[in-house]
């Protein structure tokens, strides 16, 4: 009704260009004492050809407008299949669509070149700085109990480097991604392996038990989440332990917290969660809801000096990729928990 009004408040002026002939001769018919009734006759069809005429001045009016809001919805909608222009007016709206869209077309494949191009750069530098760094490693071993902290600064960068590459391969991951049933417990003992010279110079103590579960998984992309995680841990964690274990639970099928109550007729789903808990500075209360923005290290992580904010955020992403959940509890001053959510339904199906 409301676009109905439009129009009819569009074409007002048509309208009473319409009604005025009409209300003209029905004067002069009064004027000269005419018989009226041809003159009725005459006002019928008059009207009745305005009403058919303003109808379909209304469908195609509606039809444009719908046209115009699927564009507004989607501009990269294809111009050509609106309908010919009627008129001067119209020709020249859509000529000029046209050339905003070709601009909008030149921009946004000069910006994804642009991003390509630097995506490839900066793949190409972290793959190269690679071999200067292996190549460092391999001078510094030689004597490693006088290089110790050299060996563990280099460990860092080491880990930097790799968080460039996780960063550039997951704009793009969906084409690297492997699914199969994984050994949680390799994935696992791979990571503690690689920071356990962290472990030793720290003097932190590492609690772990064999868990012998299989998960629905990419084990390379897993392996590379628990890692970060593993290196948050560490990095906050200036005296205690750092303790990995597993927890079962039944979850509603939705996706709220999981809780361990009766399902009251929903769907309940087994879910493993993996937790790495940790004894470090923990995280303020209100950091908690914004751990996961890109670039956000929050307060504690700015008064180390020592936070990118990007591990996380990079975590998260590819958790909701491989359809795992990701999800932190910390108390400031007592430490953090992480937990890992994997969905065994899932697991079923292989």
């Amino acid at each position: 009704m409301k676009l109905f009004l439009d129009y009819i408040n569009k074409i007002k002026f048509y309208i009473i260009l319409q009604l005025f002939p009409v209300m003209l001769a029905e004067i002069i018919f009064f004027l000269y004492q005419l018989p009226m009734e041809p003159m009725v006759y005459v006002t019928v069809f008059w009207l009745l050809t305005g009403i058919c005429a303003c109808l379909g001045g209304f469908y195609r009016y509606r039809k444009k407008v719908q046209q115009l809001e699927l564009i507004a919805a989607a501009p990269d909608i294809n111009l050509s299949q609106m309908d010919s222009p009627i008129g001067q007016d119209e020709r020249f709206q859509q000529e000029i669509m046209q050339q905003l869209d070709q601009i909008r077309i030149d921009v946004e494949t000069a910006s994804q070149k642009a991003s390509e191009d630097m995506t490839d750069y900066y793949t190409m530098w972290a793959h190269q700085i690679k071999t200067p760094i292996f190549a460092l490693r391999l001078l510094l071993q030689e004597s490693p109990e006088e290089n110790k902290e050299k060996l563990s600064e280099l460990f860092k960068i080491e880990q930097y480097v790799e968080m460039v590459l996780g960063y550039l391969r997951t704009e793009d991951m969906s084409s690297d991604l492997k699914l199969s049933r994984c050994s949680l417990d390799r994935i696992i003992r791979d990571q503690i392996h690689k920071y356990a010279g962290i472990f030793v110079s720290k003097k932190l103590t590492l609690t772990y038990e064999s868990i012998s579960q299989d998960v629905l998984t990419d084990e390379k992309w897993l392996g590379f989440v628990i890692g970060q995680i593993l290196s948050n841990a560490l990095k906050y964690t200036r005296t205690g332990e750092i303790r990995i274990y597993l927890e079962k639970k039944l979850s509603l099928d939705t996706d709220d917290v999981s809780i361990s109550i009766g399902n009251n007729g929903c769907n309940k789903v087994e879910n493993l969660t993996l937790v790495i808990e940790d004894t470090g500075i923990g995280i303020r209360a209100e950091d908690i809801p914004r751990i996961f923005e890109k670039g956000y290290t929050g307060v504690n992580g700015r008064d180390d000096n020592c936070a990118t904010g990007i591990g996380l955020y990079l975590s998260n992403k590819i958790m909701r990729k491989l359809g795992h959940r990701l999800y932190i509890t910390s108390t400031e001053g007592k430490g953090t928990k992480v937990f890992l959510e994997f969905s065994v339904e899932d697991l079923n199906m292989y």
